[in-house]
Order: structure tokens, then C-alpha cells, then sequence
């Protein structure tokens, strides 16, 4: 069907054929003038994928109207450009794919209809932990051992590189997904063989906000809803609010982007923008380098918006041209942008467009800061870091508290390593790293490390050796302008080598502790401290014995390394002594905003780039090597313990099956507030003790090869054990940390997975009761099919974050949320009752549903299926399955 929304137009520049794709009213339409730019991009890919079955002329002037439609509820498409992917979301992504072509089949259809339509980048980046560090050799051994642990699923991977088209994979030892994508593959305007329209991303990690930096609309989404975009499928949306976020002012000298962006955390937490797009504007921004501009961005998920998006100025031009992409492309580029309206000057505010609310900040306000000890969003300034920790060592047991007995707040615990004798007390640093792309994608904060560093070793300071520190670095680039620019070996000195290119400790792939720190810390009962460059923080998540972890500067992350504890006043107390008994404050080795600048505008140029991203696929050597079938089909082998084909599409037929009422569901688990992806599905270690663990043993493995969660989500039978396997698991039905609950039935406290099977052997239906914003912190799609695979049918919480509620519906599993005013405490609900779910033969979205209790007790809860096509899904038994019948029809 033709676009009834698209003509071409003559080319800018007869010596450079530039086509576009263009709504005939659009500039000539006062609407247009006053959208944000975020929602510009929504239009223009209305407008392209036009085709009146998928995407309606309606939709496409429902955007246009987006000031009178935002607060309606309406329902819009979105067909992004492009899907990027890492390995832990990636390979149970391919894994369903390959399932999906074998359903296929056995329904009479085409399997190879299973197969990626847009652009699908895979960066393999999840896998690398840090079990070596301190070493010259550490890169090469984690290597070496990343390979030994996975090599079956990087050949599961290579296999589908292979097998599907627009599938490329990024090769383990290139860098983190979001930082590969900011340097080397967003485009920022897509050229389909000579029309030209914006970039847009969807990724299956909730940080893909990061290339919003960069003037490229993108966010994270659950690993099947992009399967879904990657078949063809738009992404069905409410049309979102814009919060408009106006910068003014300059940055004080001491303060860096991270101090930056966990102000921002800190108050858009405090606005409230769940489900909302943010857009910078004002004078403030010119300010920011896109590097700062992507740490902002990056951290969007941790304030809870959907997209933070900076459009396109001539800074972002100047980026692409300085990371080495193509300056012919580049200057195409602009001259698209200038043409249909999306070039921003900050300064110019008569382009700041209409947005839903405004808000702002004066950046020279921001102060230097952490945040933590369990949270993003808790910034604590750093003149209050000591006083805020000690406070927290005695409040009651949350977010900000330890409820540490005041008579054991000095508590002292001595121990030997490597035949010294050291101390540890509550707030020793035992983990201190720089990870993660949301900063190590930052020229400024990592020449700051490296110039910090230097200026520490020169003035005699040190790192305890106990103290396990590292460097993961998001790209090569990175390693390359600290070795060009002379830092690199000081920051070698103090502890911090490069230990791999991957996420590593930002997502708990922290490797072990020295075994006599770990009794120390166990011994003591000590609340032992780590400090990294970070985006997550949450219990669990770093290290099972670091209780408090503070998201710092790359700088910061060294100074507390140096002081070996949190409990420091830096304004007051030195650093250290060094061997001439000289006290060294921080303020003496920290480093001016004008010396980074200089080092940075000599060391970072297009050639390192262009080096670094001309071999990224070819570079590896142990991937080279790799043998992979060549088969369409997957050949499972019922061996593996990776790989396993899912459960998901067993007995499916074309057929629809009329959803039921859940009758007497049990309650698995009742939570408070703020419950995480990460206590649903643990990404890290695999606990011993474990159900998972138990399974593996059986399978003939060693606790040493048991690997992560994350390494294993290729295989259902493992990720159904570790479903609430988080060790700091809150079970309201249990009066201790840990993942176990009640079986009433029995009444006896059985680990979850345990529990779960003896209901589902009984036939008995699950729930979960939740609090606020259940579901925050990463996109993992086996947050909602773990709980699928237990037998749970509904979730009733008090607020959902949105990738998580998404991915519910994704997998059949009802979102319920309890009507404004409401909540468990108010509804008089224990989770002891048993609870009835009364699904009506007609549906509608967000409709109220009735709940009734054995107690005889009844109340409304909304159903959250926010749209038509959500309800569709979930008549299909979730979206997997309506692609299979779809593609098998």
C-alpha cells in the first residue's frame, strides 16, 4: 500500500543527491513548530511507516496533535529504526527465535519468516567478570576464562549470526553495548538507499537511553517486545508527556558530569516522569559536551523516565566528525536536519518548543556527590558522605539504614593478607572500580582519573592491596588515549589495570573477594563498602558482602580507594601521609577542569577511533576461531546446560483460547516498595545453597563452573530456580533477608522456586503483592518469564516501572494495579488470603477488574494492558505467540 504521507524531494545540493522522506504538511503546519524534538522523531517514523494496517493516517495526526492528545491515553506506533542488543538479553532473544522457527514449522508455516527485518546489532559485553586484577596479565587471563566459561554460548551466538539476516555480533573484548553504539554505530539520520530519515533505537538493556545524547531517540525494552520490533512489529505506546528540562549556568570547576547527572536522578525521582519522555533545552546544554550529555542520558532509566533526549546541535555534529565517522556523511547529515527542522541551537529560545511541564536547574549548584548506600536516586554530597553513612549504620533497616547496634558502629576486625596485617570496620572500601559506560564513555572523568592518579602517586600515596580495584574500560578507545596521554601506568600503580572491556562490576560481575577480606567482613558482621563508576547500586547487585555501594565520579572512585574508607571528611582529613610524613589532602592532587581539557584536546582524536571500530568485528581471535552450525534450524543438544530450547510454545496452536478467571491464586511473595528486576532475576553469582545451584550439581558441574545468572539465560530450567533468588530478597512473609517463602498449604518456609513447584504440582495458582515502583532497574526479560515458569498469573502492586510492565504483558502475566488511594495496608491485605481475579469475556484497556477474597472480602484493581494491541498480545497468551501465529498464518 502506497504512504499517503511521503513524496521526494529535490536534493539540497545537486553535487550531493539527498532524498527525503517528508509529511506534506509538516512544515508548513504551526503544530509541528512546537513539538518537542523527541516527538518529531515519534512523527517522522509515522510517517514513514505509514501503510494503513500497521500505521494509520490517524496516527500519524494524533502526533501532530501531541499538545491536545498527551493527556488522552492515546494509543500511537512506534517503528524504530534500528534494535541493539547485549549478550545477556541477546542470547535468550536468539534462543527464541530459534524455538519460534521450530513453532513455526510444526504450525505449517515458513520458519525462515522467524527472521530480523531491521538492523540488529548484538554486542557481546555481559560475560567478562573480574576474577583477575592487580596483574599486568589480568586482561588476557579474564579473557582466557570468559571464553572457557562461554565458548558454547558465543557458538550459540555465532550460529545465529549466521542463521538469521541483520543479526551482526560485536565480538566479546570490544566494549559495553551503549558506548559501542555512541562511538561507532548509531548514525544519527539513516540513509535507505538515498532517503533519509532520524535514527531511532530500541534495546533489550535499559541503558540504550545513553545514545539520547546524542540527538538518537532510543530506550530500553524487555527482550520480547524486541523480538517483536525485529519482526516488523511497531511498539505500541500511550503518547507520552514531555518534561521539559532547562539547564542554565556553568558548572563549578570540581564538579563532573556524574555529579551532574545524580542531581538530575536525585530530583526528576522527586518530580516524578515514569512513562514520561525528558528533553533538555536552554543555554545549559551548550555547556555539556556530548559526553556529559550521554552520562545524563545514560542514567534515565535509574530516574525512571522512559527517554532523555537531547536533539541534535552543532556539538553533536562535531562529535561524529571527532569519532572518526565519515565527514561527507556528517555534513549530509546537518544539511537533513536543517531542512526538516531538527537542528537545535540551545541558545536560541525562541526554538524551545511546547512541553507538558518544565522544570530546571542552574548547574552551578551542582556540588561534588555520591549516591547510595542501596539506591541511585539517594545523592548524598560529598562534605556529608561520612556523616550520612554513620547515620545510616544505626537507622532501621531500608534504603538508608543498616540498624547496626550503636555499641558496634566502632567495631574493629584484623586479618592477614598476602602476610600483612591489616583492619576492616564498618565503611571500609573493599571494592573500588571504574566501570561502566555511563562514565568511562567520558574523555573528561577518565583523563581526570588518570591525571588524579598521577598526581597521588607522585605525591607518595597508595592503594591497600587488599582492595579489589579495577578498570573496564566501555571501548578501546578508552585505553588508547590513557596509554597516549601518560596516565595509563599510574593509574597501573594504584591497583587500577585494565581488567577487560565489558560491564563487569557495574552489573555484579564483580569476581570473588580475597577469601581472608570475606571472613573479616563476615566475622565482624561488617558493613563493608564498595565505590564504583557506576549506574546501579541496588542490594545484592555489586558484591554478596559489600552492603553499601556508592555510585562515584571515575576521580572519587580513586580518592576513597586511597582513603580505604567512606568514613572520610576529604575537606578536613588527608588522604594519606606519605613516606616524608606529609599529609595529602585530596584538594592537593585533584585536577583542574583546564588541565583535563588541554589532555583531552591533544589525546582524543578521530584516529583513535577509526584504528579502534575499522577491526571491531575481526580483532578477536579466539571469536575467529569459533565453529558454528550452519544449519536454519537449531540443533539442541539436551546436554547443555546453556542452551536449552524453552518451554514457551509447547501445545501451541493457531488457535485462541479464551483467557479465564484466576481462581483461589495463592501469594507467592508479598513485597514492600522499590523491588527490582534484580531481586526477580539475579544477574550475578549463583549461590550454592541454591535451587539453580542444586540442579547444576546434578548435572554433573562444580560449584567453579556454575558461572552467573546472566551467562545462563539460555536455559529455563536454570533461570526458573533462580527466579527471587536475590540473597537480599525482602519476603514480607519471612522475618529475614533471603529467597524463601511460606507454603500454606504446609506452613512450611521452602526456598521459591520450592514453593512454587509444590502449588503448580497441586494445581493451584499464584499471585505476588507488591508496593511502588515494582519492577525498577534493568530490561530483563526473565523477570517476567521467571515468574511465568513459576505459575504466577498476576501481579498486584502499587506502581509499575515501565520496561518491567511491559515485558508482564509479554508474557501473558497480568499487571494489576490498585486504584488511586489504595493499597495493601489500606485494602486490609495480609497475602494470606487466597484471591479470585475475575476476567470479564470483554476487555478494554486499563479497565477495573474485581478481586475477591476467601475472606469474603472484595475490591477493584486496574488491569494495566494500556492499549488494544497489549490486550491482543495478551489474548495470544502473550506477544511471542501472536508473532508465531502471525508468521505460521
Amino acid at each position: 500500500m502506497s504512504n499517503p504521507f511521503v513524496r521526494i524531494v529535490e536534493p539540497l545540493d545537486p553535487k550531493q543527491p539527498l532524498k527525503k522522506f517528508f509529511n506534506l504538511s509538516k512544515l508548513e503546519d504551526a503544530r509541528y513548530a512546537r513539538l518537542p524534538f523527541s516527538i518529531r522523531i515519534l512523527l517522522e517514523a509515522a510517517v514513514r511507516n505509514c501503510d494503513e494496517f500497521l500505521v494509520k493516517k490517524e496516527d500519524v495526526e494524533n502526533i501532530l496533535n501531541w499538545k491536545v492528545m498527551q493527556h488522552k491515553n492515546v494509543e500511537v506506533p512506534f517503528k524504530p529504526a534500528r534494535v541493539i542488543l547485549q549478550d545477556f538479553t541477546g542470547v535468550p532473544a536468539v534462543v527464541d527465535f530459534a524455538a519460534m522457527r521450530d513453532a513455526v514449522k510444526k504450525l505449517g508455516g515458513d520458519p525462515e519468516n522467524i527472521n530480523p527485518i531491521c538492523p540488529a546489532d548484538l554486542v557481546i559485553d555481559h560475560s567478562i567478570q573480574v576474577d583477575f586484577n592487580r596483574q599486568s596479565d589480568s586482561l588476557q587471563k579474564n579473557q582466557d576464562l570468559e571464553f572457557e566459561r562461554n565458548k558454547e554460548r558465543f557458538e550459540f551466538l555465532k550460529w545465529g549470526s549466521q542463521a538469521f539476516k541483520n543479526l551482526r555480533i560485536i565480538p566479546p573484548g570490544s566494549g559495553i553495548i551503549h558506548q559501542v553504539n555512541l562511538e561507532y554505530l548509531a548514525r544519527v539520520v539513516m540513509d535507505q538507499n538515498g532517503y533519509y530519515y532520524p535514527d531511532s533505537v530500541v534495546g533489550t538493556d535499559s541503558h540504550t537511553t545513553m545514545i539520547d545524547g546524542l540527538g538518537v531517540l532510543g530506550w530500553g525494552v524487555g527482550g520480547i517486545e524486541a523480538e517483536a520490533v525485529m519482526l516488523g512489529q511497531p511498539i505500541s505506546m500511550v503518547l507520552p508527556e514531555v518534561v521539559g528540562y532547562k539547564l542554565v549556568g556553568n558548572p563549578q570547576p570540581l564538579v563532573t558530569s556524574t555529579d551532574i547527572v545524580l542531581t538530575i536522578t536525585k530530583h526528576l525521582r522527586q518530580v516524578g516522569v515514569v512513562g514520561k519522555f525528558v528533553e533538555f533545552f536552554g543555554p545549559g546544554v551548550a555547556q555539556l559536551s556530548i559526553a556529559d550529555r550521554a552520562t545524563i542520558a545514560n542514567m534515565c532509566p535509574e530516574y525512571g523516565a522512559t527517554a532523555a533526549y537531547f536533539p541534535v546541535d552543532d556539538i553533536s555534529i562535531g562529535y561524529l566528525i571527532q569519532t572518526g565517522r565519515d565527514k561527507e556523511k556528517v555534513m549530509c547529515t546537518k544539511r537533513y536536519l536543517e531542512a526538516v527542522g531538527m537542528l537545535r541551537d540551545f541558545k536560541n529560545s525562541s526554538q524551545d518548543p511546547d512541553f507538558t511541564q518544565v522544570v530546571e536547574l542552574d548547574l552551578h549548584t551542582v556540588v561534588p556527590c555520591c549516591s547510595g548506600p542501596k539506591r541511585p536516586q539517594d545523592k548524598v554530597a560529598v562534605s556529608d558522605m561520612k556523616k550520612d553513612f554513620e547515620t545510616c549504620l544505626g537507622a532501621k533497616q531500608g534504603f538508608k539504614g543498616f540498624q547496626i547496634a550503636p555499641d558496634r558502629h566502632n567495631s574493629i576486625v584484623k586479618f592477614n593478607f598476602e602476610g600483612c596485617d591489616f583492619e576492616l570496620a564498618h565503611g571500609s572500601v573493599v571494592i573500588a572500580a571504574i566501570t561502566s559506560c555511563t562514565n568511562t564513555s567520558n574523555p573528561s572523568v577518565m583523563l581526570g582519573a588518570g591525571l588524579l592518579a598521577k598526581k597521588a602517586v607522585e605525591a607518595g600515596l597508595s592503594v591497600k592491596p587488599y582492595i579489589k580495584t579495577s578498570l573496564s574500560p566501555g571501548s578501546g578507545v578508552v585505553t588508547y588515549y590513557l596509554r597516549e596521554s601518560g596516565v595509563m601506568r599510574y593509574l597501573s600503580q594504584l591497583g587500577f589495570d585494565v581488567v577487560g572491556y565489558g560491564c563487569m562490576t557495574c552489573i555484579g560481575n564483580s569476581g570473588p573477594l580475597p577469601e581472608s577480606v570475606v571472613e573479616a567482613i563476615t566475622q565482624g558482621d561488617l558493613v563493608a563498602v564498595g565505590v564504583l563508576s557506576g549506574n546501579r547500586n541496588f542490594e545484592g547487585r555489586v558484591h554478596p558482602n559489600t552492603r553499601a555501594n556508592y555510585l562515584a565520579s571515575p576521580p572519587l572512585v580513586i580518592a576513597y580507594a586511597i582513603a580505604g574508607t567512606i568514613r572520610i571528611d576529604f575537606e578536613k582529613e588527608p588522604l594519606g601521609i606519605n613516606a616524608s610524613g606529609k599529609k595529602i589532602f585530596l584538594k592537593d592532587i585533584w585536577p583542574t577542569r583546564s588541565e583535563i581539557q588541554a589532555v583531552e584536546r591533544q589525546f582524543v582524536i578521530p584516529g583513535m577511533f577509526k584504528e579502534v571500530y575499522e577491526k571491531i568485528e575481526t580483532v578477536n581471535k579466539a571469536w575467529n576461531a569459533l565453529d558454528a552450525p550452519s544449519d536454519k534450524l537449531y540443533r539442541w543438544n539436551p546436554k547443555s546446560t546453556y542452551i536449552k530450547s524453552p518451554p514457551f510454545f509447547d501445545g501451541l496452536t493457531l488457535a485462541l483460547q479464551t483467557p479465564k478467571t484466576i481462581e483461589d491464586a495463592y501469594v507467592l511473595l508479598s513485597f514492600g516498595d522499590s523491588v527490582t528486576t534484580d531481586h526477580i532475576s539475579p544477574a550475578g553469582n549463583i549461590a550454592r545453597n541454591s535451587p539453580a545451584a542444586r540442579y547444576l550439581t546434578s548435572r554433573g558441574l562444580t560449584p567453579r563452573e556454575f558461572n552467573s545468572y546472566g551467562s545462563r539465560r539460555g536455559n529455563d530450567a536454570v533461570m526458573a530456580r533462580g527466579t527471587f533468588a536475590n540473597i537480599r530478597l525482602v519476603n514480607k512473609f519471612i522475618d529475614k533477608q533471603g529467597p524463601q517463602t511460606i507454603h500454606f498449604p504446609s506452613g512450611e518456609i521452602l526456598d521459591v522456586f520450592d514453593a512454587a513447584e509444590r502449588y503448580k504440582q497441586a494445581g493451584h495458582p499464584l499471585i505476588v503483592l507488591a508496593g511502588k515502583e515494582y519492577g525498577a532497574g534493568s530490561s530483563r526479560d526473565w523477570a517476567a518469564k521467571g515468574p511465568f515458569l513459576l505459575g504466577v498469573k498476576a501481579v498486584l502492586a502499587e506502581s509499575y516501572e515501565r520496561i518491567h510492565r511491559s515485558n508482564l504483558v509479554g508474557m501473558g502475566v497480568i499487571p494489576l494495579q490498585y486504584l488511586p488511594g489504595e493499597d495493601a495496608g489500606t485494602l486490609g491485605l495480609t497475602g494470606r488470603e487466597r484471591y479470585t481475579i475475575i476476567i470479564p469475556e470483554k476487555l478494554k484497556p486499563q479497565m477495573n477488574v474485581q478481586i475477591k477474597l476467601d475472606t469474603g472480602k472484595t475490591f477493584h484493581a486496574i488491569m494495566r494492558f494500556d492499549t488494544d494491541v497489549e490486550l491482543a498480545y495478551f489474548h495470544n497468551g502473550g506477544i511471542l505467540n501472536y508473532m508465531i501465529r502471525k508468521m505460521a498464518s
